[in-house]
């Protein structure tokens, strides 16, 4: 047994082992998913927020039909677009799935890039006081009166951490920073980096895959143009006429303002295409931020670090993550 594998007080380490693919988007998570469901028996846990909702399966790229006989998939496209999923509504869906996984014998592959997920699974969440109906009341008028950038930067002023990781437009998440400063005295981003909630009774082990920039950018701007040709466009004029609150989270999904606005008239295609494709680049960006400063400190536990692969996923990589894993699994 390796050091990697005991804990603190040099006690073998017998708690379940679960897989966790993260990497920025277009990195290739999905396609080594794929590749280690079928080496370790594995059932796939969909840890990306936007692929939990059903209305959109083209612009979160969600696995294909010949992806889902490969392999068990589990957390894809099981919320309508009308509900909002929180972190603490993912976190008890993916436990219930990662117990289900082991119950039957085989290993948990929890996929995607959704930081604020993965952090919540590997560490709980803290248990926010009570908003009083008034303040969320307020918040929101704020945000009218204001403005997303102005409400950002005003954010900004009292919780950088927090504004830093959002954009001016999430709505949701800036009304919910602005309320619980407001209500407690205290940044949002104090209160998530407490370890208050229940860490998940499991031994986490985190492959990063993370490109070089320039190959990830590419990456990106290609697979966009895919959706775009599998039928993004038919698939957010679909979306737009169910009649949603536009400040739903499904409304903001990458592609979905930017094809909204052309469909309305408001912007030429190739005009919302690079605005897409440049807001995909963006998100990629601030992936790669968490990847680097948030998750060592989320899944380094028990001596057990993140491995970060420093490349897009090929088949030439399979060789050296698998005998990682292997090594992982065979201690449990």
């Amino acid at each position: 047994m390796t050091k990697d594998q005991t804990r603190s007080d040099g006690q073998a380490d017998t708690r379940p082992p679960v897989v966790v693919v993260t990497g920025p988007t277009a990195s290739g998570k999905s396609g080594l998913a794929l590749a280690l469901a079928h080496a370790f028996d594995g059932v796939i846990v969909n840890s990306d927020a936007m692929q939990v909702y059903r209305e959109l399966s083209v612009l979160t790229a969600r696995p294909t039909a010949g992806d889902l006989e490969l392999a068990p998939h589990r957390l894809y496209g099981v919320l309508p677009g009308a509900a909002a999923c929180s972190a603490g509504r993912w976190r008890g869906l993916a436990l219930a799935e990662i117990a289900a996984a082991q119950e039957a014998g085989r290993l948990p592959l929890v996929v995607g890039g959704t930081g604020l997920y993965l952090r919540a699974l590997a560490r709980g969440l803290t248990e926010l006081p009570a908003i009083p109906a008034g303040l969320r009341q307020a918040a929101r008028e704020r945000h009218q009166a204001l403005g997303g950038p102005a409400m950002r930067a005003e954010l900004a002023l009292r919780d950088p951490a927090t504004a830093a990781r959002l954009r001016p437009g999430d709505t949701q998440r800036l009304i919910r920073a602005w309320e619980v400063l407001e209500a407690t005295g205290r940044p949002l981003a104090e209160w998530q980096a407490e370890d208050g909630g229940e860490p998940a009774p499991y031994r986490f082990l985190c492959i990063a895959l993370m490109p070089p920039r320039k190959a990830l950018h590419a990456a990106c701007d290609g697979r966009f143009l895919r959706m775009l040709e599998a039928g993004a466009l038919d698939e957010v004029r679909a979306l737009l006429a169910l009649g949603l609150d536009p400040e739903l989270p499904v409304m903001k999904a990458l592609g979905v303002p930017e094809l909204a606005a052309h469909l309305h008239g408001a912007l030429r295609l190739e005009t919302a295409v690079a605005q897409a494709q440049q807001a995909t680049r963006r998100y990629a960006k601030r992936q790669t931020t968490w990847l680097r400063t948030q998750m060592p400190r989320d899944f380094t536990s028990n001596q057990v670090s993140p491995v970060v692969v420093e490349k897009q996923y090929s088949e030439s990589l399979k060789g050296e993550i698998f005998t990682i894993i292997r090594n992982f699994v065979l201690t449990a």
